[in-house]
C-alpha cells in the first residue's frame, strides 16, 4: 500500500490558493480538498483563516456567482439553486442575498418561456397530461409550485 507524501503546510496553501483563484470556491469544498490532499486536520482551519483573509475564499461572492451562473446557464429556479447552497453549507444570510440578485420580471419571462416551450414539446400527449408533465418539470428546474402553476395556465 502506498500513502501519499505528506503536504506542507505551505505547499498546501499554495495549492489552495491556486485552487480558489480558478473558480470561487466555498468552505466545504475548500475542505474537502484538504482531505482529498492528505493535509493533517489541526491544520485545515488556519489554512482557511488564510484564504479568507487574503480574500482568496469569500462565501458571499461563492454564492452570489453560484446562484448567477445556475440561473443564466441553466436557468434553475430559486428552489434548486437554494437546495445547492443549502448543500453546500451556505449561511441562509449569504443564501438569501445570492437569491436576490435575481431580477424578477425576468424570472417571470424565462418561467413562462420555458412552459410555453415544453408545453409545444409535448404536442403529442393528451391535454392533461401535457400541463402535468409540464408542471413536473418546471418543478424540478426548481421554480416555485405557485409560479408553475399560474405559468401552466396561461399556456
Amino acid at each position: 500500500m502506498q500513502y501519499k507524501k505528506q503536504l506542507s503546510k505551505e505547499q498546501a496553501l499554495q495549492k489552495l490558493k491556486h485552487y480558489c483563484a480558478y473558480q470561487e470556491r466555498c468552505h466545504s469544498e475548500v475542505r474537502e480538498k484538504l482531505y482529498s490532499l492528505g493535509v493533517w486536520k489541526s491544520t485545515h482551519d488556519e489554512i482557511i483563516a488564510t484564504l479568507i483573509e487574503e480574500n482568496y475564499l469569500n462565501e458571499e461572492r461563492f454564492a452570489l456567482a453560484f446562484a448567477g451562473g445556475k440561473w443564466r446557464m441553466k436557468q434553475w429556479g430559486r428552489i434548486k439553486i437554494k437546495y445547492e447552497l443549502k448543500q453546500k453549507q451556505l449561511s441562509d444570510y449569504c443564501i438569501k442575498k445570492a437569491l436576490k440578485q435575481i431580477d424578477e420580471d425576468e424570472y417571470r419571462q424565462v418561467l413562462k418561456t420555458l412552459a410555453t416551450d415544453k408545453y409545444a414539446a409535448l404536442k403529442n400527449e393528451q391535454y392533461l397530461v401535457r400541463k402535468k408533465k409540464t408542471m413536473e418539470y418546471l418543478i424540478n428546474r426548481g421554480f416555485e409550485m405557485d409560479l408553475a402553476r399560474n405559468a401552466v395556465e396561461k399556456v
